[in-house]
């Protein structure tokens, strides 16, 4: 039997609100980022989680409590489901990154984070999510599914790599929205998954 997995991007923060780059700094869920989180688990919980891993970083980490209460679950931290770690443009505005490196900076905003001096890789971000994405689905039952709290960014380049395409390709991938999730079905051990769903969300009310 398969198993599934979802990857869920962590609710709004401040930070998202202004446009400012996050990488692996330390932001808290807004108030939008709560009931954004809380109306996802209310979703997800219905799925019945079997396993729920979240990136170590605290909205990740509040995102995936709200899940982790209505499923009852508890929730195994993973620094592998990390978004990348961005060095100094950590804390910058978009607008402040553009004035500082404005070339850089349209590369980034098309996604393309490999740019970043001193940043993780592309090609290193997708090799730990994978190797988290994995050991979740070996958490789940046959049949079963598990939910990783991670990252816009890390998600998008992971995707490429847990399907066997080429990292590059995730050129064709949009960014996430806060609380959108990405749905993958392990069919195989050891075969790529297949896409099930990308960037789905709560329909608003």
């Amino acid at each position: 039997m398969s198993r599934r997995v979802v990857l869920l991007r962590h609710g709004r923060t401040s930070w998202n609100a202004v446009h400012r780059v996050q990488g692996q700094a330390e932001s808290e869920l807004d108030d939008l980022g709560r009931r954004q989180a809380a109306d996802a688990a209310r979703v997800l919980a219905r799925l019945e989680p079997a396993a729920l891993h979240s990136s170590d970083s605290l909205r990740a980490r509040q995102t995936a409590g709200f899940l982790a209460e209505v499923a009852g679950l508890e929730v195994r931290p993973d620094p592998r489901l990390r978004e990348y770690f961005l060095a100094e443009r950590q804390g910058l505005t978009h607008a402040e990154y553009a004035a500082l490196a404005p070339e850089e900076f349209e590369e980034f905003r098309r996604g393309n984070f490999d740019v970043v001096p001193g940043g993780e890789s592309a090609e290193e971000v997708a090799a730990r999510m994978v190797e988290a994405v994995a050991d979740l689905l070996a958490a789940v039952p046959d049949g079963g599914l598990g939910v990783a709290v991670s990252h816009g960014a890390a998600i998008r380049d992971a995707v490429p790599a847990l399907v066997g395409w080429p990292v590059t390709e995730r050129a064709v991938l949009r960014g996430l929205d806060n609380c959108a999730w990405v749905v993958l079905d392990a069919l195989e051990p050891g075969a790529p998954l297949r896409l099930t769903a990308y960037n789905r969300t709560v329909t608003p009310a």
